[in-house]
Order: structure tokens, then sequence, then C-alpha cells
């Protein structure tokens, strides 16, 4: 199936009440490149059009665009004039300002009025990169999160920016973009850099750590792509579902007639994801 707004693909399946160990196994494959946006050679054709322009600039039941996240966004781009700069200035915020909080269940929801608010910057990808897209939609930079999940470790030379094991149960990832005009979609993954300075070492570093600066500005344009996106939907209603609709989609879910599985529990839950590469003949 695919949901109508943002054409998110996924396999809905459901058993009725009298089967006792429902079971189901689905199997992708797929190919990945690495992305880099060459920005010294703008390309005038790239320009999103108008309707497009408005879809990825619109607010989200968890990323609104409007009072303390447009007044912050104001306060990063002010005085910037360019969409590049904006762009970069609020990367540069984020990494500046933000942290990685290993104790994070999943990647939590991305509430970044709530962030802003509390003075709370911490969290896990889908906070730290939401906060990105939703302060880049606050000035008129349209945005994205993308969903997705690392499956093979990193070749960039980083062990905590792969997944190191075939086992990929708990390796979701957001990332972000943003369209520039003359670049097109720019990636974007300042969470990363958070998780760099988090977990690279046996303890904690800072930003000033050696290892921190060539990642940081790899990550303004760049994706390592041994990670598989899989959409970019927010506040996604479950085909079939009874209960509310889901921040994003990223995670297997699941209901009974008692109501919704916890996703972030896939012992519980009884899903696993595995991957592996399979090299070329």
């Amino acid at each position: 199936m695919r949901d109508g707004k943002y054409g998110a693909a996924m396999v809905a399946a459901e058993w009725n009440a009298g089967e006792r160990t429902p079971v189901l196994e689905v199997v992708s494959t797929f190919s990945t490149r690495n992305r880099a946006v060459a920005f010294g050679t703008p390309d005038p054709a790239l320009r999103l059009d108008a309707a497009s322009a408005a879809f990825f600039t619109a607010a989200t039941e968890f990323m609104p665009t409007d009072g303390i996240v447009r007044d912050t966004a104001r306060d990063i781009v002010k005085g910037r004039k360019s969409e590049m700069e904006k762009a970069r200035a609020i990367y540069e915020w984020i990494v500046d300002n933000t942290f990685r909080d290993p104790k994070t269940r999943g990647c939590r929801v991305g509430d970044i009025k709530s962030m802003l608010e509390t003075r709370n910057l911490s969290g896990k990808c889908a906070d730290l990169n939401a906060l990105y897209v939703g302060l880049a939609r606050a000035v008129g930079l349209p945005a994205r999160d993308v969903y997705g999940l690392r499956v093979v470790k990193s070749e960039f030379g980083y062990r905590s920016l792969g997944a190191g094991t075939p086992n990929v149960t708990r390796a979701q990832h957001c990332r972000a973009e943003v369209y520039l005009t003359g670049y097109g979609w720019v990636p974007v993954d300042p969470a990363d850099v958070r998780k760099v300075v988090l977990e690279e070492r046996p303890q904690p570093t800072t930003l000033a750590d050696p290892l921190v600066p060539p990642v940081r500005e790899k990550l303004f344009g760049a994706w390592e792509m041994n990670w598989l996106a899989y959409n970019e939907a927010h506040d996604l209603k479950l085909p079939g579902s009874r209960g509310a609709p889901v921040a994003f989609f990223m995670y297997p879910q699941a209901e009974t007639g008692a109501g919704r599985l916890d996703s972030l529990d896939p012992d519980s839950f009884r899903y696993s994801i595995t991957a592996r590469e399979i090299k070329p003949a």
C-alpha cells in the first residue's frame, strides 16, 4: 500500500482472531549510492515549483513553523541573505546547541516546539534533524525529514555511523534534506555529528575533538549511503488502524484487538530486521 499524502510505501497484513501465531516476512533487494552536492556549480534549472515549495514548508503536528520556532529560526539566520547561508547557519546552530541523549527511547517523535520551550535541545535523530527541518521551513526553506535504516558499516571511518552487525533491528535513523535553488535537495545530518561526539570514542568527547570537524563538514551536503531511505511521511494514519496517527513511519507497527503494540520494544513485539550486502558478481 501507499500513503496518499506522502506516497510512503508499506506492506500491510491482517489476520483473523483465530490465528494464534501470525508471521510476516518481507524481503527487499535494493541498491544505494553515495550522495555529495557540488556546491560550486549551481544549475539554474533546479528550482522547486510553487506547490512543492508550499508542501515542504508546511507545518506538521510536532513541527510547527510559527511562534517560538519561527522566532528562533529568524534569530539564527539574521543577516544571512542567500538560501545557502540560511541553510548552513541553521545546520551549524543545530550542531552547536543540541546534544544526543543516549537515554532517549528509539528516535523519539521530534516535538520541536517543546524542545525550544523547555530549552532541552536533546534527543536523537528524529528530534535533532526534525529541529533542522522545522527551523528551515519557518524561514521559507523547503525541507523534509527522510526516515530509514542503517544497513552496513560506515566506510567513512566512523564506527558510530554504521551498522556493526547484520542484525539492524535497532538501527533506524532519520536524516534531513533542504531544497536550495540551483542545487536541488541537499542532504544534511546534524544529528549524526552529535552522534559522533557522543559515541565514537569510549567516552563522550566535544566538538573540538579533531575527529569531529571532518564529519561536521561532510554532513552538510553529503550522505554516505550505508543507509536505506524509507519515506518522508509525517502524522501518518496507518491503514486499518483504530489508533492515532504515528508521528513518522520508521518502525514496524502492529495492532491487536487490545490496541497498538510498542514498536520500540522489538523483543516483546517479536520482530527482527537483518541486512546483508550482496557483492556484484
